[in-house]
């Protein structure tokens, strides 16, 4: 299997303002090609798209292709689960949206240390899919992970027989003490399991590094994406199985395939060039938010928490002086969303951050920045 994955969170869209707005007709021509070029490897989830990229699978993926001819991964979504009930009517209903009498892959979605015990042992979810194999209703199972190191040794010890982890791995997070990516992908290897890659330019933060950065990058491989370079740091790991990208256009996709299809992994010189650019970017990203949006669905104050971040990271990061239209954009989102001085601190979105950041403080250097007036 090639080692670049689709991965449907970030799919085109008729209206750029409407999650659930997936222009098929791209999505389509995108998996034409996608599968043409000999890649196989997809994945969805239960509230990609506000719950509707499993429906889009449905309708484009397996209504025009043999089943034979790609994999799919689907998650469990453990934010979801009160009761055991919950896992069997979920997993019956994601078979039925996808139109699918069973997934590739199947997968616990982010395990962290505020659901491992409360949530996934509690209901024994693990149990739930090592059922679900043995039934032949998936074919390999595992787990998204997004906490440090130490957890998922327990969770790996205590559940030895998942076939798969899926970590954010980039090269921004390698040696990051919140995410561990190098100390996580470590860990997954001394267990023996496959690696899934997900988040490898970081939610599209390492495609749109700093101009010092990415002139590193163009020095040395002027023909080359910036992108390019992350998804290929993530691919040259030797225990990766593949490489997720949430590809949302034609030439980002045509983009991926031309360097993955014949891939060839990263050289030292190559290494030395990224080790340059993370000090550069390190220096510029205020906030390193992948803009998953977790931390939004229990936001009491339906603040736009991951928008507002990748307005203020932009000014940042590109030294606005004076009118920005980041700032008229952050006043027609408040329109619609709490602003960002509205927060009331009640902790909900850090409790459910994957990149474990410090949204209220952050918050309020939003609040100050755009807000002054």
């Amino acid at each position: 299997m090639k080692k670049l994955g689709f991965g449907l969170m970030r799919l085109p869209k008729t209206d750029p303002n409407v999650n659930k707005s997936v222009d098929e007709v791209a999505v389509l021509q995108m998996m034409r090609e996608f599968i043409g070029n000999g890649f196989t490897y997809f994945d969805t989830a239960y509230m990609y798209h506000t719950y509707t990229s499993e429906n889009v699978v449905g309708r484009t993926l397996v209504k025009n292709f043999p089943r034979d001819a790609y994999t799919l991964a689907d998650k469990l979504p453990t934010m979801f689960l009160k009761e055991e009930a919950d896992m069997q009517r979920i997993f019956e209903e994601q078979l039925t949206k996808c139109c699918v009498d069973y997934f590739d892959y199947y997968m616990l979605h982010d395990v962290n240390g505020s659901n491992y015990d409360q949530t996934v042992q509690r209901l024994g979810a693990f149990d739930f899919i090592s059922k679900l194999k043995d039934e032949g209703r998936v074919r390999e199972i595992g787990f998204s992970f997004h906490d440090g190191e130490e957890l998922l040794d327990r969770i790996l010890t205590e559940h030895p027989y998942v076939d798969f982890v899926q970590l954010q791995i980039n090269y921004l997070d390698w040696e990051d003490e919140g995410v561990q990516s190098r100390r996580c992908y470590e860990c997954a290897v001394r267990h023996g399991k496959k690696v899934i890659v997900m988040e490898p330019v970081k939610g599209g933060t390492l495609a749109n590094v700093p101009e010092d950065a990415e002139k590193l990058f163009k020095e040395y491989a002027p023909d080359a994406s910036v992108a390019s370079w992350a998804i290929k740091f993530a691919a040259s790991l030797p225990e990766v199985m593949v490489v997720l990208s949430g590809m949302s256009n034609l030439e980002q996709l045509r983009d991926n395939m031309g360097y993955m299809k014949d891939f060839t992994p990263l050289t030292e010189s190559e290494y030395k060039v990224i080790d340059s650019a993370v000090k550069v970017i390190r220096d510029a990203v205020e906030i390193p938010c992948t803009a998953c949006g977790y931390c939004v669905d229990g936001c009491p104050m339906k603040i736009a928490i991951p928008k507002y971040f990748t307005l203020y990271n932009t000014e940042k990061l590109l030294g606005f002086c004076g009118f920005s239209s980041n700032e008229g954009y952050y006043f027609n989102i408040a329109e619609n969303f709490g602003k960002a001085s509205e927060c009331i601190e009640c902790g909900l979105c850090e409790e459910a951050c994957p990149q474990h950041l410090k949204i209220r403080e952050h918050l309020k250097d939003v609040a100050k920045y755009f807000e002054k007036k």
